[in-house]
C-alpha cells in the first residue's frame, strides 16, 4: 500500500491504452467531436512501444473504407496510403514445387482487393499519432500500461504504468522510477491481439460467457527489396496449402508494395494439431517454393517481425462494454478473417467507442457501462461484415482447407454470407494438440542464408530490444511443468511455437531444464496462446522494449 501511495496520478477525460489504429482513432475521432461542439475533453494516449507505430506490424492490404469517414480528406492530407491495388493473384500450391492458379471467377468476392491499397500500417499510425497531437491529444510512448485500476465499486477508473528500474532480483535500481496512475471517466482498451489488460477485463467481468473462445493464427512476415524487373507495384499474391497440409489453416501473401519492396508472410491458424510443427519453420520453406522464390531470389532481406492475429470472427466477440471501460479493434476480435484485414474495423470501432464516450461525458456520466456502444456495433458495417464473413473460419477448422474453401466461395459468391446457420468452433486452440507420440517429426531443412534464415538473425532485423536487468515479462504458473508435462507429453513445442528464439530445452549433464530468453521477445503473444498447460503469462515488460518495428 505505502507504494501505491507513491504513485503520481495523472487525471484525464479518457484514456487510451494502445497507440495502434484502434486507439489512436478514438483519440482523433474524440478531438473532433469536441472541436465540433466547441468543447474541451482532455485525453491521454498510452503506447509500450518506444514510439508510435515501434509495436505496429501487419500485412497489409487496407480497406480505406474506416479512414474515408475518420479523415474525408486523407489523400490531400499526406496519409501514407498510395499504393493501391492494381491485381490479384491466388495459387493452390499442390506441393513443393507444383501449384494451381485459383481463376478469379472462383475466388470468394470478399478477398478481391482491387480499390485497396497495399500500405505500412505502422506508419500509417505515425500519421494517426500525429494527426492526434496536433489535435490537442496526449500521446506518451514508451509507457506500458501494466495494470487496471478500480475504484471501490469495481468499475474501471484508469490504468497503472509499470515501474521503470526494476532488477532481475526485484530490487530498485538507481534510476528507480514508479509507474503512474493514469485516471480517466472512461478508459478504452486498444492494446491489439491478446492485449494482457483485455484478457484480465474479460476474466473479471466474465465479457467471454456467451462468446466461442478466441482463435488465432501466427503471421511471420518479412520485407524484401528485390530486382526491380521483379516487381509489379500493386500487385496482391495469396497462396493457400503447402507447406500446410489440409487439416492446418493458413495460407501465405506476398505484397508488391513501392520502391521495389515485397512484403512476405505466412499465417499458420494456432489450432494445429502437430505439436513437431514449427511456424517459423513452415514460412522459410514457403518461400522456396518456385511461384514464391521466383520473386525473392537476389533480393535482400531488410526486416523481420511476427504477431498473432484473431481469427474467431463475430462468434467469438466479447461483450464490449463494462463498468468505466470499452474493447475495441483487435483487443476484442474485429478482425475480418476472409478478407484477412483488421485495420479498417479497428478504426471503425475506435470511432463508435469515441462517439459513445463522447455523448456520455456531454450528459455528465462516468465510469458507467456504456449499452450504446455495443448497440452502434451492432448496428455498423463492421457488424454486417463480420456477419457475413461468420462461417469462413469454423468452416476451415470443420472441413479442411480444400473442402472449407469450397464451402466458402458457395456461401460468399452465391448467398453473399447469407447461408441460414452459424458454424461454431468451440475448441480454443491450446487444447488442438496431438500427445507428441501420436503425431509425425516433422524434418526442416537447414537455412540457405539467401531465402532462408535462423530464428537469431531474423530476430535482429526487428531491432528488438529489452533492459537485460529487469525481471522476466514471461511468467510460469509452475516452473515445473515445462519439463515435467510438456516435454514428455507435447515435446515442449514452446521451443518451436515462438518465432523468436525465447524459449529453449537445454540438457545439461544429462538433465533438461526450460530456458526462457525474454529479451528475444518480439511481444506476439503466441505462448500465452499456444501452450498447451497454459502455463506461460505474458506481461509487459518495462515500457519502450520490445521490436523497433520500421515500416511493417
Amino acid at each position: 500500500m505505502a507504494e501505491q501511495e507513491e504513485r503520481e496520478s495523472m487525471e484525464f477525460d479518457v484514456v487510451i491504452v494502445g497507440g495502434g489504429p484502434a486507439g489512436l482513432a478514438a483519440a482523433c475521432r474524440l478531438a473532433q467531436l469536441a472541436d465540433s461542439a466547441g468543447k474541451e475533453i482532455s485525453t491521454v494516449v498510452v503506447e509500450k512501444g518506444s514510439e508510435i507505430g515501434a509495436h505496429i506490424l501487419s500485412g497489409n492490404v487496407f480497406d480505406p473504407r474506416a479512414l474515408n469517414e475518420l479523415f474525408p480528406h486523407w489523400q490531400e492530407e499526406g496519409a501514407p496510403v498510395t499504393t493501391a491495388v492494381k491485381s490479384d493473384l491466388i495459387h493452390y500450391l499442390t506441393s513443393e514445387r507444383k501449384a494451381t492458379r485459383v481463376p478469379g471467377m472462383f475466388v470468394p468476392l470478399p478477398m478481391h482487393n482491387v480499390g485497396n491499397y497495399i500500405i505500412s500500417l505502422g506508419r500509417l499510425c505515425q500519421w494517426m499519432g500525429e494527426k492526434a497531437e496536433a489535435a490537442g491529444v496526449n500521446v506518451f510512448p514508451g509507457f506500458a500500461a501494466s495494470d487496471v485500476v478500480y475504484d471501490d465499486d469495481g468499475r474501471v477508473r484508469g490504468v497503472l504504468t509499470s515501474d521503470l528500474g526494476i532488477a532481475k532480483d526485484g530490487r530498485r535500481k538507481a534510476g528507480y522510477q514508479p509507474g503512474y496512475e493514469l485516471l480517466g471517466k472512461f478508459t478504452i482498451f486498444a492494446e491489439g491481439v491478446h492485449g494482457n489488460l483485455g484478457v484480465s477485463l474479460m476474466d473479471r467481468f466474465e465479457l467471454r460467457k456467451d462468446a466461442d473462445p478466441q482463435h488465432y493464427g501466427i503471421g511471420i512476415k518479412e520485407i524484401w527489396e528485390i530486382d526491380p524487373d521483379k516487381h509489379t507495384e500493386g500487385l496482391v499474391v495469396h497462396t493457400m496449402g503447402w507447406p500446410l497440409d489440409n487439416e492446418t489453416e493458413g495460407g501465405g501473401f506476398l505484397y508488391h508494395a513501392a520502391n521495389n519492396q515485397v512484403f512476405a508472410g505466412l499465417i499458420v491458424a494456432l489450432n494445429y494439431r502437430n505439436p513437431y510443427l514449427d511456424p517459423f519453420q513452415e514460412f522459410q520453406r514457403w518461400k522456396l517454393h518456385p511461384r514464391i522464390s521466383c520473386y525473392l531470389e537476389g533480393g535482400k532481406r531488410i526486416s523481420y517481425g511476427a504477431r498473432a492475429v484473431n481469427k474467431g470472427g463475430l462468434q467469438s466477440l466479447p461483450k464490449l462494454a463494462f463498468p468505466g471501460g470499452l474493447l475495441v479493434g483487435c483487443d476484442a476480435g474485429f478482425l475480418n478473417g476472409i478478407k484477412i484485414k483488421g485495420g479498417h474495423t479497428a478504426i471503425k470501432t475506435g470511432m463508435l467507442a469515441a462517439e459513445s464516450v463522447f455523448t456520455a461525458l456531454q450528459d455528465g456520466a462516468s465510469h458507467s457501462e456504456l449499452s450504446s456502444y455495443e448497440s452502434a456495433v451492432r448496428s455498423s458495417w463492421v457488424h454486417d461484415e463480420l456477419h457475413r464473413a461468420r462461417n469462413f473460419g469454423p468452416a476451415l477448422h470443420k472441413f479442411g482447407t480444400f473442402l472449407g474453401a469450397a464451402f466458402t466461395f458457395v456461401d460468399q459468391n452465391i448467398f453473399r454470407g447469407k447461408l441460414p446457420f452459424t458454424l461454431r468452433n468451440k475448441e480454443a486452440d491450446h487444447d488442438a494438440l496431438l500427445k507428441a507420440s501420436d503425431a509425425p517429426v516433422i524434418e526442416y531443412p537447414k537455412p540457405d542464408g539467401s531465402l532462408t534464415f535462423d530464428r537469431l538473425s531474423s530476430v535482429f532485423l526487428s531491432s528488438t530490444n529489452h533492459e537485460e536487468d529487469q525481471p522476466s515479462h514471461l511468467k510460469l504458473i509452475d516452473a515445473a511443468i515445462p519439463i515435467s508435462y510438456n516435454l514428455p507429453q507435447y515435446a515442449e513445442p514452446a521451443q518451436r511455437y515462438c518465432p523468436a528464439g525465447v524459449y529453449e530445452v537445454v540438457t545439461e549433464n544429462g538433465q533438461s531444464r526450460f530456458q526462457i530468453n525474454a529479451q528475444n521477445c518480439v511481444h506476439c503473444k503466441t505462448c500465452d496462446i499456444k501452450d498447451p498447460s497454459q502455463n506461460i503469462v505474458w506481461q509487459v515488460p518495462e515500457g519502450g522494449g520490445g521490436p523497433n518495428y520500421s515500416g511493417m
